[in-house]
This record gives structure tokens, C-alpha cells and sequence, in this order.
């Protein structure tokens, strides 16, 4: 299920090939081969696509978000180069999902996952649906071992609580884990009444979520939310960021499984994903739900480059002691 990664992907506008505050993503990313032994890193970020839209399919979503990897990353790819003296990102390539093993492809991923992490990078994972951010969670928890305390930050319109009888789809991720693992919370920004049922806001208290309401965000001052960001982060050992792209307005991004009319405004997002990725205790990031066979001009592709541009150039890894973040989670 692994896919090696391949540097003819990486292309673009060249500037210089000489003068470096002239270079672009694509003229500065390095490769990495999960098949083979890691060595350790320092200040390093690493790129893991995950193909996959099989949960998408099982929630009755539009499907293609398994084409996302590939078109974010060569999107991103055009991006200028803005990052720290010392800062290396890697392309890890992806995991893909064959033939509806849904959940094989997701313990693939977790393994991915977790050796990046013990080798001191920091994973970006690019999905795929949002089924991603359930492989994203076991790489995370065989990382930090079975006694972590392990926050999951969602922003996202939707719960994805939903009961998983009939098996795991990109709506059960979260009951999953936390049916699974009591040492995890969850907080969830931009969840929307007309994208959850009352029956999920129980289910939600019930499990003693945190949430702040689509409209909170909207209508509210940031400072509400980065409060809450920061208490929460700061209750944990590790925090892992996912963001499903369906929690932005349709207008700014269409080419999702479940477009919003009322989602969160794009700088909005931005914010968000700066205050929590500059978190030290945030170790990871997903980035779900980009579906280009539906997308309008590539407008929600651009719009996730753009986020993982950010995730990358905001990381704490960057900001002085590399030991506080990218840090060594056991052996390889």
C-alpha cells in the first residue's frame, strides 16, 4: 500500500537555480523512502499522502478526494520557499487503499506515521478522506506510547461521532478513538448546527467534547478561540491538528465531499491552523476532505496548498531549540 516518492512530481517556475531567496518548494524538497531505515532528524517536516476516499464512499460522500495528494503537493510544490536557514522537507511519499481495505490502509498509515515521528520529523499528512485523521491517530499513539495524554484538535463542521456498527467511514473517526483510547480528548472549531444532528450534539457531551460553533468563531473575537486552543493544548503530552476542508464556505472552497454555505472564511482557517501548529505541543497535522474531480478552478486545492504552507512555515520545530519540538520519540 505504500508508494515510494517520486521526484519527477515535484516541477515548477524556476527563478534562479542559483540564488536560494528565489527557490520554491519544489527546488528545495528532499525525498524519503519509508521502505528504508530512518536516520535521525532534526528541524524537519515530512509530507505523507494518504489516497484514500474509501471511507468518503462508505458515508455516501462524493468521491475523489483520493486524488488530492498528488494535486496539493504539486500545488504546493509552486509555492515560494520561505522557511528558516536549516528547515528540510521531505516528500514521503503515500499510502494508498486498495481495493476497499479501508482499514488496512489506515494501520498502514499509522505505521508511517509513527516512524516519522521517532525519527523526529513532523508529519503533514495530506488525505484523502477524513478517514485519514483515524490511520494519522494510531501512528500518533504508537509514537507516544500507551500513557500519553493525547489532545486531537478538528476543525471541522462536523462532529464525524456517528456509530460505526456497520464499520468504520469518514464520519466515525473520532467515536472510534475515543471509544478505543481514554486518554484522548477532543476539541472540534467550526462545527455547524445544520451539519449535525441533535442526537451528535448529545453524543458529543456525552463524550465530553469541546466544540465552538461555527458561528462563535464567525461573529466572536479571535481571542476567545486561541484561549481555548491554548488551555486545551497545554492539558496534553501531544496534540495532533486535523482539518477537514469542508469546514470553510463553499464559495472559497467547492471541491469537498459536503460543501458548506456557511463554512469558516479562509483567513479564518489560517488563523486557527497558526495558533494551534505553533503550539509545542502540537507533533502533527492532517489536512482531509480536498476532492479536485468536483473542485471549481482548482480553487480548494490552492486553498489547501496554501494551508499546508502554512502548517509548514508556522511549526514550532522552527522556533529555537529543536529539542522542543521535532523531538525524538524512541527508536526507529
Amino acid at each position: 500500500m505504500y508508494q515510494q516518492p517520486e521526484q519527477s512530481r515535484w516541477t515548477g517556475r524556476v527563478d534562479s537555480v542559483s540564488d536560494e531567496r528565489a527557490f520554491r518548494l519544489h527546488q528545495r524538497i528532499r525525498l524519503l523512502d519509508l521502505s528504508q531505515p530512518l536516520a535521525p532528524m532534526e528541524r524537519a517536516a515530512a509530507l505523507i499522502g494518504f489516497a484514500c476516499d474509501e471511507g468518503v464512499r462508505r458515508n455516501q460522500g462524493r468521491q475523489g478526494a483520493k486524488e488530492a495528494p498528488a494535486a496539493v503537493k504539486a500545488a504546493l510544490g509552486r509555492l515560494p520557499w520561505h522557511l528558516p536557514q536549516g528547515a528540510s522537507i521531505f516528500d514521503a511519499g503515500d499510502v494508498v487503499c486498495v481495493d476497499g481495505q479501508l482499514e488496512q490502509s489506515q494501520a498502514e498509515l499509522g505505521k508511517a506515521v509513527a516512524r516519522l515521528l521517532r525519527s523526529g520529523a513532523v508529519p503533514v499528512v495530506i488525505g484523502g478522506g477524513h478517514e485519514t485523521a483515524y490511520g494519522h491517530y494510531l501512528g500518533v499513539r504508537e509514537a507516544l506510547g500507551p500513557n500519553a495524554r493525547l489532545g486531537i484538535i478538528n476543525i471541522d463542521a462536523h462532529f464525524d461521532l456517528r456509530p460505526y456498527d456497520n464499520g468504520p467511514t469518514s464520519g466515525t473517526m473520532f467515536r472510534q478513538i475515543l471509544d478505543e483510547d481514554k486518554q484522548v480528548g477532543y476539541c472540534c472549531l467550526g462545527i455547524q448546527k445544520l451539519g449535525n444532528t441533535a442526537a451528535l450534539f448529545a453524543d458529543a457531551q456525552r463524550y465530553g467534547c469541546e466544540y465552538m460553533l461555527e458561528e462563535q468563531l464567525t461573529a466572536g473575537p479571535m481571542e476567545a478561540a486561541y484561549e481555548q486552543i491554548e488551555r486545551f493544548a497545554s492539558a496534553y503530552d501531544g496534540v495532533m491538528l486535523t482539518i477537514c476542508m469542508d469546514a470553510i464556505s463553499a464559495a472559497a472552497a467547492p471541491g469537498v465531499s459536503a460543501p458548506s454555505p456557511f463554512g469558516l472564511a479562509p483567513s479564518l482557517v489560517r488563523a486557527l491552523i497558526r495558533r494551534v501548529v505553533s503550539h509545542p505541543n502540537t507533533i502533527s497535522v492532517d489536512l482531509c476532505e480536498v476532492n479536485p474531480l468536483v473542485d471549481e478552478g482548482g480553487k480548494t486545492v490552492a486553498l489547501a496548498a496554501a494551508f499546508c504552507f502554512e502548517i509548514l512555515l508556522h511549526l514550532q520545530c522552527w522556533q529555537g531549540d529543536p529539542s522542543l519540538r521535532c523531538r525524538h520519540h524512541g527508536g526507529s
